[in-house]
């Protein structure tokens, strides 16, 4: 065999199976959908001041935050197929309702019937999220898990991306009810798919006895126990406090601070969603490191020195910035493909859902923290420093990860 045959031996893969990619398709186009109606919820909010703005936004948050570990604990319990089909039937009602509701009103709906919307959402969230996070461990082998994930983040991106010019297209052409509307349909869609894709894997569920409290308790206690969970959340603490507010939070805050225009700001966190696509295209492609919780790790040190130049592009410029963005966006890109397989490959078949929801507590927590504290310092000191914080966060929270002798034991299934 000559060295070029070897190397194609090595790079052939199997392809993904084909009722992973029709569910990855039908649960893209619901977030989609989900982004363009999150666009319209909080435009219409707009128009009645900035604290129903607020109070709009804490509806879906407070509910999706206090619900999320009974919501895993759910999707233990009785299979995240059967969750996400009930919570898609809800949505679709939901959204259904309310594009009726809008119709021949006024053109501004009134707060509260935003609210109730919004808490439908945050509600509907707390169940829907874990158990749609551990559904392709049920589609998909665990050799083509990383893979799999890695195809899910570029699709979710790429959805997220488009999600708030679409938004800004249907609210400007048809209001929140086109965007009530549009996001409907994408439930009807997942409400079809969900019903024709079957799990190719078995997946062992929690024992009945056991109450639902009880179960999001142990939930708790498995990934606080397990030193390879644990460690996977610790680093997800700490993505969500240092990487995610530079997009959100932090780089609206530079251009004002270098006297940059909207579209500047634009472009940054686009070079950010383009570094992510790109590593998650690669890994879809050529699979994670070997050592997957050293790759975890490896992707916050990646992502401090583009943070870094996005801090101190103010004399240098927007292409720096833009520059600093993508190599950001590759770090994170990393990280998320890396920490996705690496939690569930490594729960416990009993507690896929569980550690989903505690995945996404932490982060939802940490980002929370984050946020206002980084606010805070960028008020005191400039946003430029508070960038820097979060350079100097995330390499430190890097080479901790890469120290940890659990995330050197773990090995790409």
């Amino acid at each position: 065999m000559t060295s070029l045959d070897t190397v194609r031996q090595a790079s052939a893969r199997p392809a993904l199976p084909r009722a992973y990619l029709v569910w990855l398709a039908g649960t893209r186009a619901s977030l989609l959908g989900d982004a363009v109606l999150y666009f319209a919820l909080g435009w219409a909010a707009s128009a009645h001041g900035g604290g129903t703005g607020a109070l709009v936004l804490t509806a879906i948050t407070l509910p999706r935050t206090l619900l999320l570990l009974l919501g895993g604990a759910v999707g233990d319990r009785f299979g995240a197929r059967r969750v996400m089909v009930v919570g898609d039937a809800v949505m679709l009602t939901a959204t259904a309702t309310l594009a009726l509701a809008l119709a021949g009103s006024r053109p501004d709906p009134s707060p509260w019937l935003l609210v109730s919307v919004a808490a439908v959402v945050g509600t509907v969230d707390a169940f829907y999220l874990p158990a749609a996070g551990s559904m392709p461990r049920s589609l998909v082998g665990e050799a083509q898990l990383p893979r799999a994930l890695a195809v899910q983040q570029a699709a979710g991106q790429i959805a997220s991306l488009l999600g708030a010019p679409l938004g800004a297209v249907l609210v400007a052409a048809a209001g929140l009810t086109g965007a009530a509307l549009a996001d409907a349909g994408t439930f009807a869609i997942v409400l079809v798919v969900l019903v024709l894709v079957r799990p190719a894997f078995e997946v062992e569920r929690s024992p009945r006895e056991e109450g639902l409290l009880a179960g999001a308790a142990d939930g708790v206690r498995v990934a606080v126990a397990d030193p390879v969970l644990r460690s996977a959340l610790v680093l997800t603490a700490a993505a969500a406090c240092f990487l995610l507010p530079v997009v959100s939070l932090l780089n609206p805050l530079l251009a004002r601070e270098h006297g940059w225009s909207a579209g500047a700001a634009g472009l940054i966190a686009g070079g950010q969603s383009l570094g992510v696509v790109a590593v998650a295209l690669v890994v879809s492609r050529r699979g994670t490191m070997r050592r997957i919780g050293r790759g975890a790790a490896l992707g916050l040190c990646v992502a401090a020195p583009g943070i870094a130049a996005v801090a101190l592009a103010g004399q240098a410029g927007v292409a720096m910035a833009v520059a600093g963005g993508i190599v950001t966006g590759a770090g994170s890109g990393m990280f998320a493909c890396h920490v996705g397989p690496l939690v569930l490959a490594g729960a416990p078949g009993t507690h896929l859902a569980r550690m989903q929801a505690s995945l996404t507590l932490v982060q939802s927590l940490a980002l929370v923290v984050g946020n206002n504290a980084l606010g805070a310092l960028a008020d005191a000191r400039g946003a430029t420093a508070a960038t820097a914080l979060c350079a100097a966060g995330a390499c430190a929270a890097g080479l901790t990860g890469l120290a940890l002798k659990p995330l050197g034991r773990p090995r790409q299934p």
